[in-house]
């Protein structure tokens, strides 16, 4: 199954909010994502069917291996890209804007010579 943008962006979601506070819920989503809870529903019934997320008696959602290795290396370039970014003087809030439209579509090629780049440069 090939990941589109916007399911990479619920999966790094709760990865993030994961993180941050320890549980996940569906309405987490919607207010991060800025997206309605029936929208959040749908993804959330498709992801578990295809075996991206669970979720618990208690409606806490949980990433499964295969959806936490789209979201770790979605976060991934997240962080990457907006350290770049401000390495080279961009702000930290347009960086890291600006790398939430550059992770979808950068190439593993392109990402991991930048991230090769970035780990020589800044240390």
């Amino acid at each position: 199954m090939i990941i589109k943008e916007s399911a990479e962006n619920y999966l790094e979601a709760i990865l993030s909010i994961k993180k941050a506070k320890g549980n996940v819920r569906s309405i987490d989503v919607a207010n991060d994502l800025g997206v309605s809870k029936p929208s959040v529903s749908v993804a959330m019934k498709n992801f578990r069917e295809e075996g991206y997320v669970t979720v618990d008696e208690n409606g806490f959602l949980d990433l499964t291996e295969k959806g936490m290795e789209i979201a770790k290396s979605v976060y991934e370039r997240h962080l990457v890209i907006a350290k770049a970014l401000m390495a080279l003087g961009v702000s930290e809030e347009t960086a890291y804007e600006d790398s939430c439209k550059i992770e979808h579509c950068i190439s593993v090629e392109s990402f991991e010579k930048l991230k090769e780049f970035l780990n020589k440069s800044i240390k």
